[in-house]
């Protein structure tokens, strides 16, 4: 049972069409008001209660009708109706009748809503059809007696490209399409740049407003929406960043069509005011960057025209389920209409008629249409077809005994009425009081139905009130926003103070000085530092000069709290300055931390040698390393000493003996060594002086200054030290299997091996371990190293059968690897007469 063909209803008929701000809807309500009554149907609550304040200011209240699913205000006299395009009057006695985004026709979930008030709902004098170039070809087929307007935009819209968050310009908008990336984006501008509001399809329409309030009064400068933002709402934005091109659409995760994107990206630059977008750099979305041909579209408002809108019989038959699912799923018979997609209130509906038990009650054209009008009732909490039509079932098992009580909507009301919770919390808790708004407003469903509908709304305005404050509480940095516009070009402009070594903006701290950096309150939870820095650097340089009078006062006098870690010289936690390479290894420079630049130039040269002077002290107990280094420049000492020292030096005073070079001094040239401090061991050459933990701390500074790490020394150095799987070697010890050893102690040990040796004469001799045993020295680890200093082992027999006694104790001897001796290069063979070289070598001598 279809409604009249429009033709049969014609009036003037006019589609007004074009891309984002062209007036559409400014245009409609002019014609509303210029008529002496009228209706506009909207895609949603939000826009038809918008629009509903501005003809109210226009008409007055008393005339003017909001109509909605959750809401309705109805003035006895109202001839001015403000809807959404389901509760839309179609066969209302109307002068004039709009309707607004028609090219939802093609929606797949509420296509077919729209396209029946296109074909059917009409004004007695006037009817406009609003809606995107894309509806062109659709309104000449099926409506061949339409004006066709077309308006250009009032402004141009160009892309900008792809920007860091950090680098997204203020008044801009930026749209996600999961709640999740939307808190994510929300929460980084909070830090960056102080935060933003929040606008999304789930939130209810006073939170919606509350924050685009928050963002049009400029407390903050930027707005995180899901696409909901690219159904005419109309604001100051200046740029639009895209987090994502690709959105779930309810059956699969797909690209936005350019449509959708230049309806999103429309929401930039409107009137004169010329817009930009683009996408978030870093985003982490694989498809976030627009295309070429993308990129076209939008700029120039070219889109592929729809070739289908969707249907579905808008009376359907409702004598028996079977004929009223029948009906709903019959395809339609004019070209360019196909059947709409299964929404939620069919795949409801076939559900529930699946249910024996229910659908056994449900007899005769009353109770079938009054229960196609339950499973009508929409999914605002999102659950799903199976799960919505729970609570519909019921519902209906509720509603088939009558209408609903008071008391028991008033009961359901009060237990979602909790503004306590957390953001999510909320959001379900308001999407619940609206399916009880919805329910409310049916005139048969409720007993005291403006009672209960007003006690509805109560709840949503207090629930959306605690959504609002718990949004703007986490996603605003008030503080922040308060910087960010009193900064404007000038940092210097902010309104700094400063209280010992706190820096503060009005009143409020917002870091202080860690030795002569300015370090961001954690507290304040601020992380734009470049803001921060600028806006307290104008006051920084006179405490940093006071704070560095006060160092070189504590350097004079010896106490300064200063301390050396790695290569960086620290003072009050922080770095005041770092060992770079100088002329030699024991010589590095002091190169001073940037942030004393702004020093004047007499107090920062002070400040270098006074530091260096403390370094000096500092690295004092390098002093054996200074000797020999000293004494590797004295031509007297001769190459092969000289090269030694040069060796030992960069060793840190510890090197092998093998390949040192040793074999090669003379033995005035060891008598030298040995007055440097440098002992001779069977194994090592080691300045003992520098096998000690203050020593090796310095040494393993200079080398962090050359860039070079080196393990750290063991606390205390006790004689032996675990050495786990591959771990390296402590400095100053020598590996020995599982353990290592400290060098003066290797050469302790293997020197009384020696004495024994020498003891025996050149028989094999018992070794005591109880030295190596006294020191923690594993039984293993002695072997090694007496076998790596030459010696041999011989076990003795065991006893034989019979015999009894202890056993014989191991057997040495010393049998050191030869060394074949130093060959002398032959003397070479002399020049032959009258040759060249025979004359070059008579000028030579």
């Amino acid at each position: 049972m279809s409604r009249p063909p429009s033709s049969a209803r014609s009036s003037r008929l006019k589609a007004v069409l074009g891309p984002t701000n062209t007036g559409k809807t400014h245009l409609a309500i002019e014609r509303l008001c210029a008529h002496s009554s009228g209706a506009i149907g909207f895609p949603l609550r939000l826009l038809a209660r918008e629009v509903y304040d501005k003809v109210c200011r226009i008409k007055g209240p008393e005339q003017v009708a909001l109509i909605t699913g959750e809401e309705r205000i109805e003035p006895k006299n109202a001839r001015y109706l403000l809807c959404t395009a389901e509760a839309m009057p179609v066969s209302a006695d109307l002068a004039f009748v709009a309707l607004d985004e028609a090219q939802l026709g093609a929606d797949r979930e509420r296509g077919h809503v729209f396209t029946d008030r296109l074909l059917h709902a009409r004004g007695r004098e006037e009817t406009m059809l609003l809606g995107s170039g894309v509806l062109e070809p659709m309104v000449k087929a099926l409506l061949p007696e339409a004006e066709v307007v077309s308006r250009p935009r009032f402004s141009t819209l160009s892309h900008a490209g792809a920007k860091k968050l950090s680098r997204v310009p203020p008044r801009s908008a930026i749209v996600a399409f999961s709640a999740e990336q939307v808190y994510a984006v929300a929460e980084m501008l909070r830090r960056f740049r102080g935060g933003a509001a929040v606008v999304m399809g789930a939130l209810s329409p006073e939170t919606r407003n509350r924050q685009v309030a928050l963002y049009q009064a400029g407390e903050v400068d930027y707005l995180v929406a899901t696409d909901a933002i690219g159904m005419g709402l109309n604001l100051d934005i200046d740029h639009v960043a895209f987090a994502g091109l690709s959105k779930f659409d309810g059956q699969r995760q797909r690209r936005l069509t350019t449509t959708e994107m230049a309806q999103i990206a429309g929401r930039a630059g409107r009137h004169q005011r010329d817009g930009t977008f683009g996408t978030l750099a870093g985003s982490g979305s694989h498809d976030a960057e627009f295309s070429a041909e993308e990129v076209y579209a939008i700029e120039e408002h070219r889109f592929p025209p729809l070739t289908r809108l969707f249907w579905r019989e808008p009376e359907p038959d409702c004598s028996s389920l079977a004929s009223l699912i029948a009906d709903l799923a019959r395809p339609p018979k004019r070209d360019g209409l196909a059947l709409a997609p299964e929404a939620i209130d069919l795949a409801v509906l076939r559900r529930l008629a699946e249910d024996p038990d229910l659908a056994a009650g449900i007899r005769g054209k009353a109770a079938v249409s009054r229960f196609w009008q339950v499973c009508s009732l929409p999914d605002f909490r999102q659950y799903g077809a199976e799960n919505h039509a729970r609570f519909v079932a019921r519902l209906w098992q509720d509603l088939a005994r009558g209408t609903l009580g008071s008391d028991f909507v008033a009961r359901s009301i009060a237990e979602l009425d909790n503004p306590a919770g957390d953001i999510d919390t909320l959001q379900m808790r308001i999407a619940a009081i609206r399916s009880w708004a919805y329910i409310a407003q049916r005139p048969d469903w409720v007993l005291a139905r403006e009672a209960m509908a007003a006690r509805a709304r109560a709840a949503e305005a207090r629930l959306s009130d605690a959504l609002h404050a718990r949004l703007t509480e986490r996603f605003v940095n008030r503080r922040t926003s308060v910087l960010m516009k009193k900064l404007g070009a000038d940092a210097a402009l902010l309104p700094v103070t400063l209280e010992g070594d706190e820096v503060r903006v009005d009143g409020e701290p917002i870091g202080h000085l860690a030795g002569f950096r300015f370090r961001v309150d954690p507290k304040a939870r601020l992380a734009d530092h470049k803001l921060l820095l600028a806006a307290a650097e104008r006051h920084l340089p006179e405490l940093r000069g006071a704070r560095a009078a006060a160092l070189l006062a504590a350097l004079d006098q010896g106490s300064a709290p200063l301390a050396l870690n790695g290569a960086a010289l620290g003072w009050d936690g922080e770095d005041v300055a770092r060992l770079v390479p100088g002329r030699s290894l024991l010589a590095p420079r002091i190169k001073l931390d940037p942030a004393l630049d702004g020093l004047a130039g007499p107090q920062r040269q002070a400040l270098e040698q006074g530091l260096e002077h403390w370094l000096a002290k500092a690295l004092a107990a390098l002093k054996p390393l200074h000797r020999i280094e000293a004494a590797s420049s004295d031509p007297a000492a001769g190459a092969e000493l000289r090269a030694l020292l040069i060796r030992l030096v960069e060793a840190g005073g510890m090197m092998p003996r093998e390949h040192s070079g040793i074999d090669l001094l003379s033995g005035e040239q060891r008598k030298g060594l040995t007055r440097l401090g440098v002992r001779v061991g069977a194994l090592d050459l080691f300045v003992p002086e520098m096998v000690k933990p203050g020593p090796l701390a310095a040494w393993r500074t200079l080398l962090a200054a050359r860039g070079t790490a080196l393990p750290a020394a063991v606390p205390g150095m006790p004689p032996v030290v675990p050495l786990p799987g591959k771990a390296q070697v402590p400095p100053g010890y020598r590996a020995l299997g599982k353990q290592a050893l400290r060098l003066d102690m290797a050469e302790k040990l293997l020197r009384a091996a020696h004495e024994a040796r020498v003891a025996a004469g050149h028989k094999s001799f018992v070794l005591d371990p109880a030295l190596a045993v006294s020191i923690g020295l594993a039984t293993a680890g002695y072997a090694l190293l007496l076998r790596q200093a030459g010696f041999t082992v011989s076990v003795p027999r065991p006893l034989a059968e019979g015999q009894f006694g202890p056993p014989q104790p191991p057997r040495w001897r010393w049998r050191p690897v030869r060394k074949p001796p130093r060959s002398v290069a032959p003397a070479p063979a002399p020049p032959r007469p009258g040759s060249a070289f025979a004359a070059l070598a008579g000028m030579l001598r």
